[in-house]
C-alpha cells in the first residue's frame, strides 16, 4: 500500500496545531499530529523538508521499518523538534493499518486491558478559596482524580492558573512573545501544604490529588516539599526538579514517599530509561506526540511495567484531539497504565475542526470502536483559522534571574 501524498496542515482553532495528512494510493487517509508548542513552524520545516519527500512511494503497512528509517536513518537523532515530526508520521500510519484492517488501533496493538481511562482534571483559582470551589464543581462532575494549582499570594500570574482567562486555550493562544512571570520558591514552599491541607479538609481523602510544581525547585526543596505533602496523600507530585539531570530525582526518592512524575519533556525512551530502571519515579508522563509516535510509546510501556512504572501521559491542551485518541487507544491496552490527563474536548472552535471517538463520564474516558484512530479533521473549516504566533511564558526570580518555567 504505497504512500502517495502527505500534506503538513498548520491552523488555529482555538490554538494552534499542526496536522499531518497521509494518503495511500486506495485513498485511505491517516492523520497525525505534529503540534510542538510554541515552536511549531520547526516541525514544519522538518517534516517539509527532510520527512515528506523520503516517504512518497513506501509501504504505509511497513510502520515499523519506517520509524527506524526515519530515526536510525538521521545521524542527527532525538530532541523534540525531530521526535514530534517522527511521531506524527508513525501515529498517521497506525491510523491507516487500522482503516485498512477495519479495526481500532488499540485491537492491532493487543486489545483492551480495560473498559475505560481513569482522567484527572485541572482545578485552579486566584487563592486557595477559589481553587476549592472548582475542585468541588470537578468533583460533581465525576472526576475521581484532581490536580490542583493556586495563585500564590500578591502573585498576579503563577502557573498553572488562569488569570483573568476563561479557558487554556484564550490563555495559550494570545502570546505573540514569550511573558514574563515571577517566581519566589520560599512563598511557594510555604503556601501549597496549606492549600492541599484545606482541600482534605474540605473534601476528604477519597479524591486523588495531584499538583504539578513545574520543574520550580532543586532536589533538595523537591524533597522538602514532598515531604510536607505526605500527609495529605497526593497521588503524584509532578516535575518537581528539571530531567537533565535526572540523579536529583533519587535525592528526593530518599527522602519522601510521596509518589513522582516526570517525562512530559521527554521524547525518546533513552532520556527515560535510566530514571525509570532505577525506580526514582512513579509514574511516566510522555506524549505519544513527543514521544515519536505509537511505535517508541508501546516500547516504552512494557520496559516500564518491568520496574512497576505507570504511563500517565501528558494531556495538555497543545496537544491536539488526534494525539489524544492515540493515547487513549495506548491507555486502554497497556496493562500499566496510570491515568490521564484531561482538560475536556475543547470549545466550539476546535470541534468543529476535530471530530473523535472520545467521550467522559463519571471520571473515565470512553473508546468507541471506530476503525483507526477514529478521529477526522475538517479541512475547510481549519482554514478560517490561520496560524498565528504564540509563545510560552518564562519565568524571572524577584532579583530579575532567568528561573525555569
Amino acid at each position: 500500500m504505497k504512500i502517495t501524498h502527505i500534506k503538513v496542515l498548520v491552523n488555529c482553532p482555538a490554538r494552534n496545531f499542526v496536522t499531518v495528512k497521509i494518503m495511500t494510493e486506495d485513498g485511505t487517509v491517516g492523520w497525525g499530529d505534529a503540534t510542538l508548542n510554541g515552536r511549531e513552524m520547526a516541525v514544519v520545516a522538518y517534516l517539509e523538508e527532510h520527512i515528506v519527500p523520503c516517504l512518497i512511494g513506501k509501504d504505509a503497512h511497513q510502520i515499523e521499518d519506517i520509524w527506524q528509517y526515519l530515526y536510525r536513518g538521521a545521524y542527527w537523532r532525538r530532541g523534540p523538534v525531530t521526535m514530534t515530526a517522527i511521531g506524527a508520521i508513525d501515529i498517521a500510519l497506525w491510523d491507516i493499518k487500522g482503516k485498512i484492517a477495519g479495526l481500532p488501533v488499540y485491537q492491532l496493538l493487543g486489545g483492551k486491558s480495560r473498559n475505560k481511562i481513569k482522567v484527572y482534571g485541572h482545578a485552579s483559582g486566584k487563592d486557595i478559596k477559589e481553587t476549592l470551589v472548582n475542585l468541588g464543581k470537578l468533583i460533581e462532575q465525576g472526576f475521581k482524580a484532581v490536580r490542583l494549582q493556586c495563585a500564590l499570594p500578591n502573585t498576579e500570574d503563577t502557573y498553572g492558573t488562569l488569570g483573568d482567562k476563561k479557558d487554556y486555550f484564550e490563555l495559550q493562544s494570545n502570546r505573540p512573545l514569550p511573558p514574563e512571570q515571577g517566581w519566589n520558591t520560599s512563598q511557594y514552599l510555604n503556601f501549597i501544604p496549606s492549600l492541599f491541607k484545606a482541600a482534605r479538609e474540605k473534601y476528604g481523602m477519597d479524591i486523588e490529588l495531584l499538583h504539578d510544581v513545574h520543574s520550580r525547585l532543586t532536589p533538595i526543596e523537591a524533597a522538602k516539599l514532598g515531604k510536607d505533602l505526605e500527609p495529605f496523600r497526593l497521588l503524584f507530585l509532578e516535575d518537581p526538579v528539571t530531567a537533565e539531570n535526572q540523579s536529583g530525582y533519587e535525592r528526593i526518592r530518599q527522602h519522601t514517599t510521596t509518589p513522582l512524575a516526570v517525562g512530559e519533556v521527554f521524547n525518546t525512551i533513552w532520556d527515560s530509561m535510566d530514571i525509570i530502571s532505577r525506580q526514582w519515579i512513579d509514574y511516566i508522563r510522555m506524549a505519544v506526540t513527543h514521544g515519536g509516535g505509537i511505535t517508541p510509546m508501546r516500547k516504552l510501556a512494557d520496559f516500564a511495567a518491568l520496574y512497576h512504572v505507570r504511563m500517565a501521559p501528558h494531556g495538555a491542551p497543545d496537544l491536539s484531539p488526534i494525539c489524544h485518541a492515540a493515547q487513549a487507544h495506548l491507555n486502554i491496552w497497556a496493562n500499566n497504565f496510570g491515568i490521564q490527563e484531561f482538560i475536556g474536548f475543547g470549545n466550539e472552535t476546535l470541534n468543529e475542526v476535530f471530530t473523535h471517538p472520545l467521550s467522559f463520564k463519571d471520571g473515565y474516558i470512553f473508546l468507541d470502536d471506530t476503525p483507526g484512530l477514529g478521529v477526522d479533521y475538517n479541512e475547510k473549516a481549519a482554514k478560517k483559522y490561520p496560524y498565528k504566533r504564540s509563545y510560552l511564558p518564562v519565568t524571572r526570580l524577584e532579583d530579575g534571574t532567568l528561573w525555569n518555567w
